[in-house]
């Protein structure tokens, strides 16, 4: 591997870093709307106009699915924090990629 290429991999690798870093409201889950039907009889809901979405965050605890309840307030938080989780996904695919190109050429760095 020539010198400019190692160079050029370890800087992308160096910036990812920085960027991964600046992503501190990161989620981690799958997001969920719900509409719902409620128990008064009279209620429009009844005839199909069910009341909703309302936003649940999906996650993993000790090993089970859990649904948080994501008030509509804070429903473009908790979207933009997913968005921040899928970059940092692409990110960390993308170092591993950089990383296994320099351990493949004997370059790989601590």
């Amino acid at each position: 591997m020539s010198n400019k290429t190692l160079k050029k991999l370890l800087d992308e690798r160096a910036r990812l870093l920085t960027e991964l870093a600046g992503l501190p409201r990161m989620l981690h889950g799958s997001w969920v709307e719900r509409f719902s039907v409620c128990s008064r009889a009279g209620c429009r809901c009844h005839q199909g106009d069910r009341h909703g979405p309302r936003h649940y965050l999906v996650v993993r605890e000790g090993g089970r699915q859990r649904q948080k309840y994501i008030p509509n307030a804070h429903v473009a938080a908790a979207q933009a924090g997913l968005a921040e989780y899928h970059r940092a996904r692409e990110i960390i695919d993308r170092i591993t990629q950089i990383n296994l190109i320099l351990m493949k050429d004997g370059v790989y760095e601590d």
